[in-house]
């Protein structure tokens, strides 16, 4: 019998696992935040449910700098050096900020709105062509190389996606053209979040985004108004919907802060079966084989990439 004792993590070996089991506790948080949005979607408008999104996502980033801010404040109390903030040297590109944030602002008004329409596995499927969107449009943003393997996942991917739409079946064009625009917008978002690292602080980045989302559903508001006011309870359930979102997005940065990024991306395909099994489940739509196996070629183009990526 061997009695060699097994050797302890090492503190970066236990950081990285930490960062792993946070960036699966945020895809679980956004999955329910799916799964919520889709059940409310049937009593309230997209613009509603946005910004009762956005306000708790804003309460959330509020409470963060205020630790941020205080954690500072005791460090130069005790005389500790304040460290530089990444991105503070040189100019803000402010310009790529607004698009960021107008970016997800579309990101969220046409996924909510795809919503009323869409089954949550089959638009969640079609949303996460986004990473195959993104490396298309490298070559053409950032100057990338893309390689003919990878052009083969991307081609892949989308002849997933035609197996979940399949033209002419029973998925709505207009929920199935919303999805796929949330989807685009949502590459074209990661592009400039790749553009802006390094440049600005990721406070910054989620305040300014936050702030514009923020907008970007109290404008239209007023022109969808309420068919039932809600009570207490909703309103309740409403804000909790938001906290999960933000603290989902809370989750991602602190993950990043712990592991690399293309160690992470693969990991972001889990939230897929979530989405198959909350639409399963809670509302009672399975996809069919054809739509299965679509969302089955999606990720595993998906995951292609990201591990190719990776190595």
């Amino acid at each position: 019998m061997n009695t060699t004792a097994h050797a302890a993590p090492t503190p970066a070996a236990a950081s990285q696992r930490a960062g792993c089991l946070i960036f699966v506790a945020a895809l679980v948080a956004f999955a329910t935040f799916d799964a919520g949005s889709k059940y409310m979607i049937s009593r309230y408008p997209p613009t509603f449910l946005n910004l009762m999104r956005y306000t708790a996502v804003a309460l959330v980033g509020a409470l963060w700098l205020l630790r941020a801010w205080r954690g500072r404040a005791r460090g130069a109390q005790a005389g500790a050096p304040v460290p530089a903030r990444a991105g503070a040297a040189g100019p803000r590109p402010t310009g790529l900020l607004v698009v960021r944030g107008l970016l997800l602002c579309a990101v969220a008004t046409c996924y909510m709105t795809a919503l009323i329409w869409m089954p949550l596995s089959e638009a969640t499927a079609i949303y996460f062509t986004a990473p195959l969107i993104m490396v298309a449009l490298s070559p053409w943003l950032l100057r990338e190389r893309v390689r003919a393997l990878q052009w083969l996942a991307v081609a892949v991917g989308f002849g997933g996606m035609l197996l979940v739409v399949r033209p002419g079946g029973d998925l709505p064009w207009i929920g199935t053209a919303l999805m796929a625009a949330a989807a685009i917008c949502y590459a074209l978002f990661q592009l400039a979040t790749r553009r802006l690292a390094g440049q600005t602080p990721g406070y910054v980045q989620f305040a300014s985004t936050t702030a514009i989302c923020w907008v970007g559903a109290a404008l239209p508001a007023p022109f969808f108004p309420l068919a039932a006011t809600p009570g207490a309870g909703e309103l309740l359930a409403l804000l909790a919907l938001g906290l999960c979102s933000g603290i989902a997005q809370v989750l991602l940065i602190v993950a990043f802060q712990r592991v690399a990024a293309s160690t992470l991306a693969p990991l972001n395909y889990l939230q897929v079966p979530m989405a198959v099994a909350y639409s399963t489940f809670l509302f009672n739509r399975p996809p069919d084989l054809e739509a299965a196996a679509g969302i089955v070629l999606i990720c595993g183009a998906g995951l292609f990439l990201a591990l190719n990526r990776r190595a």
